[in-house]
Parts: C-alpha cells; sequence; structure tokens
C-alpha cells in the first residue's frame, strides 16, 4: 500500500442514551458522523446502526475497511457478543455477527472505554506510549490500561473495571451491589445520589435549596452537574460533596498509579470534561498520596481527542484488528 493512500472504517459509539457513527481515517480524521438518539431494543438499535452506516456510505463514498463498535459493557473477546450492557439492558446480543452478516465487513466490538483508549493510544494524547492508563469518569468510572505496548485483558476479557474496586469498604451501595465502589463514591452516578439524599435528609431545608434550584424544585433530579454548578457559586453543600468527591477520586487514582506504574495518565469523561478546574487538584492530590517511585516521572493529562474519543476510537480498534490479521504493526 502507498504511503499516501488513507484508509477508512466506521466507528460506532454506542451509548444507552445516543449513539455516534462516524466514517475516521487511519490517521485518526473523523470525516463525517451522524449523531442519533438509542432507542428502545436491540433489534431497533440494530436497524438504526445499518441504516446510518448504509447513509453514510453512499454520501461519501468511499472504500470501508471495517467497524468498530464501542460499547458500554462486558464483550466476548472472540465472538463479539455483547454479554451484558446495562445501559443498553442487553444480554447475550450477537452484535458483531449481526453487523458483519448485513455490511460485509470486517467487525471489531470492544468495550467503550477501551475504544477510547485505542483513539488516545494511536492519536491523542497517549501516542506511542507503552505504559499507559486511561480513566473517564462519566456517569460510571470506566478504565483500561497498556503496559509494555499491550493492552492488557484478563482472563476473561473483563479488565479494567475499576469502577468496581472497593475505595471503603463501609461505603454506599453500588449499582453492582457492593459497598464503596469507585464508581458509588466518584462517579457521576455516585456524586448525584449523594447529593440527593443529603436533600432529602435536609427535609428540602435551607442548606437544600440551590441544589433544589437547579433542578427545578425535584431532589429526586439533582446531577452532577447539578451539584459542580452549584460549587461554583460556593453552595456549602455542593462544597462538601465536591471536596468527598475530590477525595475519592484521588484515593483511587493514586492506587491505580501504584498498581500499574505508568509513564503517562490520561483522564477525562463527562464529569472531568465538564470540570476542568479540578485538574490542578487532582494532580497535586496524587503527588500527596501516590507512591514517589511511581510519580516522579508519570505525567498526568486530559484526553487530547474530546466528543470524538468514542468514534475514532472505535475505529481504532478495527484499524488494529485488520494491521494484525495481515501481520502488520499493531500501531495504527
Amino acid at each position: 500500500m502507498a504511503e499516501n493512500d488513507t484508509r477508512y472504517a466506521f466507528g460506532i459509539d454506542l451509548g444507552g442514551t445516543k449513539i455516534e457513527i462516524g466514517i475516521v481515517s487511519d490517521k485518526g480524521e473523523l470525516i463525517d458522523i451522524c449523531l442519533l438518539k438509542t432507542m428502545d431494543g436491540p433489534e431497533a438499535i440494530q436497524e438504526q446502526i445499518l441504516s446510518n452506516i448504509a447513509i453514510l456510505r453512499r454520501k461519501k463514498g468511499l472504500k470501508i475497511e471495517g467497524v468498530g463498535i464501542g460499547v458500554a459493557g462486558q464483550i466476548h473477546p472472540i465472538t463479539g457478543t455483547v454479554i451484558f450492557a446495562p445501559n443498553l439492558k442487553w444480554h447475550n446480543i450477537p452484535l458483531k455477527t449481526i453487523i458483519e452478516q448485513d455490511t460485509g465487513l470486517p467487525i471489531s466490538v470492544v468495550n467503550d472505554v477501551r475504544a477510547i483508549m485505542f483513539g488516545e493510544w494511536f492519536y491523542g494524547a497517549g501516542k506511542n506510549e507503552k505504559d499507559l492508563l486511561c480513566i473517564f469518569v462519566g456517569t460510571g468510572i470506566g478504565g483500561a490500561v497498556v503496559s509494555n505496548g499491550r493492552l492488557l485483558t484478563g482472563f476473561s476479557n473483563s479488565f479494567g473495571e475499576v469502577g468496581h474496586m472497593t475505595i471503603d469498604y463501609k461505603g454506599p451501595i453500588c449499582t453492582c451491589g457492593k459497598k464503596g465502589c469507585f464508581e458509588a463514591l466518584a462517579g457521576g452516578w455516585g456524586i448525584a445520589a449523594r447529593a440527593q439524599d443529603m436533600v432529602k435528609e435536609d427535609k428540602q431545608g435551607p442548606a437544600s435549596q440551590m441544589l433544589l434550584e437547579l433542578s427545578n424544585g425535584s431532589s429526586h433530579k439533582i446531577s452532577a452537574k447539578n451539584v459542580i454548578e452549584a460549587y461554583r457559586k460556593n453552595d456549602p453543600m455542593a462544597i462538601g460533596l465536591i471536596q468527598n468527591f475530590q477525595e475519592a477520586l484521588i484515593a483511587g487514582l493514586a492506587s491505580l498509579i501504584n498498581l500499574y506504574n505508568p509513564a503517562k495518565l490520561i483522564i477525562g469523561g463527562g464529569v472531568i470534561d465538564g470540570f476542568p478546574e479540578i485538574f490542578p487538584l487532582i494532580k497535586k492530590g496524587i503527588s500527596e498520596r501516590a507512591l514517589k517511585a511511581a510519580t516522579n516521572s508519570y505525567e498526568l493529562t486530559l484526553g487530547k481527542l474530546g466528543k470524538g474519543a468514542g468514534v475514532i476510537g472505535a475505529a481504532a480498534s478495527i484499524f488494529k484488528q485488520i494491521n494484525e490479521g495481515m501481520g502488520e504493526d499493531n500501531n495504527v
């Protein structure tokens, strides 16, 4: 293949509320994208994906080499079956087989955070790094690790479920049913749940007023975004919530740095993106809490790919799969 030949693939970020489908070059360029509201049920979602792939193929007229799909859930490493995707309420959906049969293209189905890791590793903040840790703080917390140039997957492909490592064994109940998980303390849903509990404990008294105003008077609609907004307005309840979030996040990140000793830690996700002023506080906190041997030369950085990270990363995963099949270097 000539050096000036550009290759293209579809990248799909499949989420519980929205689907992003884009055409991505092997240089990490997002050529075109469509955004869809996620429909209910696997059949409807599969039809959304297939029909919009067809539309984009006709629109651009480019030769497409494959389709990469990032899904928030547990994926079978060989069959590409979505074993469990909590946001979609999917169990054992053979997504790879379905999309492959219709498109006739090679398909890669990966966990959504691993997809973002591929994007940042090949095209973004982690380019050319051999020891890399990515942590993304959104509704939950997900992670991925590259060690000595290889993505770690674990025995049953569930490696990287850092959101469910225990930070406080007496802490709040997580969605997984266990106590004190990382995301129950520092994930978006965990921040929101604690805020809602505090407002109820206050019986919607004076201390709760700002959070209630920001959530249209409904305590069960208080979100992490509302807490951050109230924090910026110097609301005492929000300040306490954010301090707890910050401490839990730093504790978790410091533990992961001690465990994996990365050259670079990339952080991102909706909570971090919406709260950039916390970055220097996280950096300072990690330096104080993590082992000096692990932090003397590591670098903490934000992700560089922005909102297109999931789509670009999903496409990177299929380029990687194709390259490995051709016996080429793993680096896209």
